[in-house]
Parts: C-alpha cells; sequence; structure tokens
C-alpha cells in the first residue's frame, strides 16, 4: 500500500463522526446501509453526512451503489485489511505479529444465518 493512500485513509477516519460511521458500515456487514439509516444511527444531518460518506469514498475506505431510489454505502474490507496491513507490517519486527488477515465477511454470514 502506498504511504499517500494510507494518509488519506487515516486523515478520513481522523474526524469523530466519520470514524463512527466507518465502523458503522463495518458492523453492518458487505450488504451495507441506506443512507438514511445512517443519519439516523449517527444522528447527522443529511448534508453533514453526505460531506462524511464523500471523505470515506474518496479516500477508498467505503464504497457506494444504487438500489433502486437510495444510494447504499458499504465498508471497503480489502482497504481497509490493507490498510491494517500496512500499519502492522513492521510490527515488533516480525517477531511476534502475524500479518492482519482478510475479514472473512461469509463466515459472519454464515453464522447469522445459522
Amino acid at each position: 500500500m502506498e504511504s499517500d493512500t494510507v494518509v488519506r485513509a487515516l486523515g478520513a477516519l481522523a474526524q469523530e463522526h466519520r470514524l463512527a460511521l466507518f465502523r458503522l458500515l463495518v458492523q453492518a456487514g458487505p450488504e451495507g446501509l441506506a443512507a438514511g439509516a445512517i443519519a439516523e444511527a449517527l444522528g447527522v444531518p443529511a448534508s453533514s453526512l453526505s460531506f462524511h460518506l464523500a471523505q470515506l469514498t474518496n479516500a477508498g475506505l467505503i464504497a457506494q451503489r444504487r438500489d433502486g431510489r437510495s444510494l447504499i454505502y458499504s465498508a471497503d474490507y480489502g482497504a481497509m485489511t490493507a490498510l491494517l496491513g500496512f500499519l502492522m507490517e513492521n510490527c515488533c519486527g516480525g517477531a511476534i505479529c502475524a500479518p492482519a488477515a482478510p475479514c472473512d465477511t461469509n463466515d459472519k454470514n454464515e453464522r447469522t444465518a445459522a
């Protein structure tokens, strides 16, 4: 991962509402959440939410898709895993920590279905 990409991602997360938003989308799983549900969950006005969503999208941390008339936002687990991997790359000189493993979002879906 390039350092400018890391700086952009960390900069996007370095704000209270955006950090809460990203964590909410991580918890929501790959299905994501509609913008209205995000605004309601976080208690953030729509105008502010649009700004925060744009910042996280531009940083490559979340994805947006259209479902009918709704915009659905979801965490980009690949980007999150790459960021964590970059941060832990030289952890303990490689003696203690293993590289970050990718999130298995399918495992979460199987557990919820059971």
